[in-house]
């Protein structure tokens, strides 16, 4: 299912070619930085899924939790928070609230809890990890 989305002033355009690979929602500190304090909410994409139709994000790069390097994609014009890049990694977490539609999008896993303070709610009916969950 294609999906498209965008910054909040429409300088950035994008879609998505492919089904998503999952959706979650993390609580590191950057992530609660990024989002204004709460949880950020990602559909994870391929790699090779995601297309830029319009503009040019602005990245900021910063080392995550893994050691390896991030991008973070946003609008230089708006701010908006779009998707990130995490180094060795065959997806993008493309932030939810940057697509055109995100009804149907739940969550089905959720990481780094361990950051989370106690006023985030943590789901019991889904997969938390204190950090990320491990590669199968």
């Amino acid at each position: 299912m294609k999906r498209t989305g965008g910054c909040a002033c429409g300088a950035i355009r994008f879609e998505i070619t492919q089904d998503l690979l999952g959706i979650g929602s993390c609580h590191c500190s950057d992530c609660q930085k990024a989002s204004g304090g709460g949880p950020n909410y990602v559909a994870l994409a391929a790699q090779d899924a995601l297309t830029l139709l319009s503009g040019s994000p602005k990245l900021y790069h910063r080392t995550g939790g893994s050691g390896a390097t991030v991008a973070r994609a946003f609008c230089g014009d708006c701010g908006c928070p779009l998707w990130s890049l995490p180094a060795h990694e065959p997806f993008i977490p493309v932030k939810i609230g940057a697509l055109d539609a995100y009804e149907d999008l739940a969550p089905q896993m959720q990481i780094y809890v361990a950051s989370a303070p106690p006023w985030h709610t943590i789901r019991d009916d889904i997969p938390a990890f204190e950090q990320m969950p491990p590669k199968s």
